[in-house]
């Protein structure tokens, strides 16, 4: 079972639709964290840079999720806000070893949620500080610093550090998610009542 089927199942909503956008830098490890979430069976063997974006669907006995993989090279960035409407939850995807590209990494996040499709939502943030088996990977502290995640006060945000080869980390990241979208469900739940 992979590891959205067991989000799916915590989360005991019936058929809700979630859309998650997985974002970041080119080559900061989207793909492979997706691939990782993908029941064992369907996982790749192989990952190559994602071209554009890529939709991975899995479904669940009470939940359809569909994660947009958007590719990080500078050229597709401005198709991610086409995504930014219809989601529910974004996971940021940093290198925690490409110290040299930190700033154009907190540039794309903070035109992000600068975009007013996002400023407008509480929805949940999950980062991954990726590549923490790099020997000179900084860790989640130190990219949290960098990125100034603490000056984000209308959306709830947590950051994990991982190794999405090994798939270190990612657990803890959906944890934190899946608790925060039956949040998010239960309070809109409440507001219709």
């Amino acid at each position: 079972m992979g590891l959205l089927d067991k989000l799916s199942g915590w989360l005991g909503l019936r058929k809700k639709e979630v859309n998650v956008l997985c974002l970041g830098l080119d080559n900061s490890g989207k793909t492979t964290i997706i691939n990782q979430l993908k029941p064992s069976n369907t996982q790749a063997q192989e990952i190559v840079p994602t071209i554009g974006f890529n939709i991975e669907k899995f479904k669940s006995s009470s939940l359809s999720f569909t994660v947009f993989d958007m590719s990080g090279q500078s050229r597709y960035r401005n198709l991610w806000e086409h995504y930014y409407k219809e989601s529910h939850a974004i996971i940021f995807v940093i290198d925690s070893g490409d110290k040299l590209r930190m700033v154009v990494a907190k540039e794309e996040l903070d035109t992000l949620l600068k975009h007013e499709d996002i400023r407008s939502k509480k929805m949940p943030v999950l980062f991954f500080a990726n590549k923490m088996d790099l020997r000179d990977a900084m860790s989640s502290v130190r990219v949290s610093q960098m990125l100034s995640l603490e000056n984000i006060k209308d959306k709830p945000w947590h950051i994990c550090a991982s190794d999405a080869i090994k798939g270190e980390g990612l657990q803890e990241g959906l944890d934190w998610l899946q608790e925060q979208i039956a949040q998010s469900h239960q309070n809109n739940e409440d507001m219709n009542n």
